[in-house]
């Protein structure tokens, strides 16, 4: 089942396992059963520390299986056959259910193992879902630190009955204890932070104590990223502030035109972004969202207060704070967010299978979400408001040589309908006649650009009629000291290596800026002589 290639790479990571595990599966007389069969055992065969047998406990979902430290109460659970983007996962939890270090801050793993109560987590998942295996590699980590935590991952795809009936439009889609936790991307601090609700103060009071910063970067996508590496290499105190290190990068499937990287996946592309900034001496504070921005009269420090109620101080600032999907804001979208409507067809595309879906867009993200859906669904109808596609030429010549795929133009969605539990279709106005029509589907994908995170700045910096944080040349704004980079400014053209370049650009702008300030003792001596 595996190649050979991958098994001999399988075999040496395995060589990591320190203590006994058995896989137990609990097989039913499927074709998947086989399957799951068939991987197990041949993983099996690769370590003399692995053993196998059938007869799990599961009665629910077969074919399923465990993965059990033998002698204990340590393991994870797989109601699926994690190939894909979740082979990860599957080794990962080989590797740790058998004794290999977890890779977490000393702080989070004493916070997972403090936490008090059972906790059962059903994480639903799709194979060629790509935000999934960082939820699926927390919750599996988070069992193997605390055993009261039970964790079970679900492919969507191998339970289409279970998904059905739970009404799951989205991936990834967490239970706890029965009761929906949240779906999207999430790392273990932010499951963390919902499970332990005190953890936010706390961590507002101990950030509140850090000395001044020489540059605080609000944002750690790749224009912050870029902005912390320069500033730190100049030797002067660093600190990152971001609501997720990675940023969009961690929602995007393929990079393909970073110079020098041929490709890769923005998960692992925001990985490695973290690694280089904390090859420096940089101060990364995750999971923390900017609320204010402000500098008092006379004071030489700026403030950037998080909504946490954290107060962080620093000499000079660079936003690079990002954007997010934008919303069509018609009646139904918000109603059905994550039941039918949805914003990454790489992730929910496989819930549809078989169905009619729309995409709302028809700039390069709709164009390629469209073809990438038509492999998937029974139908794609793509919606553009303008008069004819904005997506680059080799991507129209493709998506329109699809038989399952229809261009309606001059559209203006005005309604996505349900019926209470999910959605049914959509309704948009032809520009050219004004007739309002409605199409049957059971899915919209909205792919219709992005907006600036520069919300929490109005009023305090200019910002474009847009929304966008105004920067010139060198990327300061219209404060002194305060820069700005990435896709939340003025700057065109929104794509990863610009962002990059104009994080640099910031930071060693920010850094001539603190060259020029007077110092302490500069300060003295106009003082001084202000008294003689």
């Amino acid at each position: 089942m595996l190649e050979a290639t991958l098994k001999k790479q399988l075999q040496a990571y395995l060589e990591k396992v320190v203590q006994p595990i058995e896989i137990v599966a609990s097989l039913d007389d499927s074709p998947k059963a086989r399957e799951m069969e068939e991987l197990l055992r041949e993983i099996t065969s690769l370590s003399n520390k692995i053993t196998y047998a059938e007869g799990g406990d599961d009665t629910v979902r077969k074919p399923s299986f465990a993965i059990n430290r033998v002698g204990t109460d340590i393991g994870v659970h797989f109601a699926a056959i994690p190939l894909g983007h979740e082979f990860t996962s599957l080794v990962l939890a080989l590797l740790q259910v058998g004794g290999h270090p977890i890779k977490f801050d000393d702080a989070v793993i004493e916070q997972i193992k403090n936490l008090d109560g059972d906790y059962v987590f059903e994480a639903f998942i799709s194979l060629s879902c790509h935000n999934c295996p960082e939820v699926v590699q927390a919750l599996n980590s988070m069992s193997i630190i605390n055993p009261r935590i039970r964790v079970t991952t679900i492919d969507g795809g191998l339970f289409k009955d279970e998904v059905e009936s739970r009404q799951i439009l989205a991936v990834p889609m967490m239970f706890l204890n029965g009761e929906h936790f949240g779906q999207g991307r999430m790392s273990a601090e932010e499951i963390l932070a919902k499970l332990d609700t005190g953890a936010g103060k706390r961590k507002a009071a101990e950030l509140s104590k850090k000395e001044p910063f020489d540059v605080l970067i609000v944002g750690g996508g790749p224009a912050g990223a870029a902005a912390a590496i320069y500033a730190a290499r100049k030797g002067i105190r660093t600190g990152v502030l971001a609501d997720r290190f990675g940023g969009q990068v961690l929602d995007t499937l393929s990079i393909e035109n970073f110079v020098s990287v041929k490709e890769t996946e923005g998960p692992r592309f925001a990985v490695s972004l973290e690694e280089h900034v904390k090859h420096y001496e940089v101060d990364i504070m995750n999971l923390q969202r900017a609320a204010k921005l402000e500098k008092g009269v006379g004071e030489k420090l700026f403030a950037v207060t998080t909504e946490d109620g954290a107060v962080l101080k620093s000499k000079s600032v660079i936003i690079s704070t990002g954007a997010r999907w934008r919303e069509i804001n018609v009646p139904g979208e918000k109603e059905y967010k994550n039941h039918g409507v949805a914003y990454c067809p790489h992730c929910d595309g496989p819930l549809f299978k078989g169905k009619r879906v729309s995409v709302i867009g028809g700039g390069n993200s709709g164009v390629e979400a469209a073809i990438d859906l038509a492999g998937i669904v029974e139908h794609v109808t793509l919606v553009e408001f303008g008069a004819e596609l904005r997506a680059d030429a080799v991507l129209q010549r493709k998506l329109y040589s699809l038989k399952n795929v229809d261009v309606i133009k001059s559209a203006q969605t005005t309604e996505i309908h349900g019926d209470g539990k999910k959605v049914t279709g959509l309704s948009y106005k032809d520009r050219n006649s004004g007739e309002v029509r409605l199409v049957e589907l059971a899915g919209v994908f909205v792919q219709i650009g992005l907006v600036p995170n520069a919300e929490w700045l109005k009023g305090t910096l200019d910002l474009s009629p847009y929304g966008e944080i105004e920067v010139d040349s060198r990327g300061e704004t219209s404060i002194p000291g305060v820069f700005a980079a990435g896709d939340v400014t003025t700057v065109p053209f929104k794509q990863i290596v610009i962002a990059v370049g104009e994080g640099a650009k910031a930071s060693l702008a920010a850094f001539d800026y603190m060259m020029r300030l007077p110092t302490e003792e500069t300060d003295a001596v106009d003082m001084e002589a202000k008294a003689a």
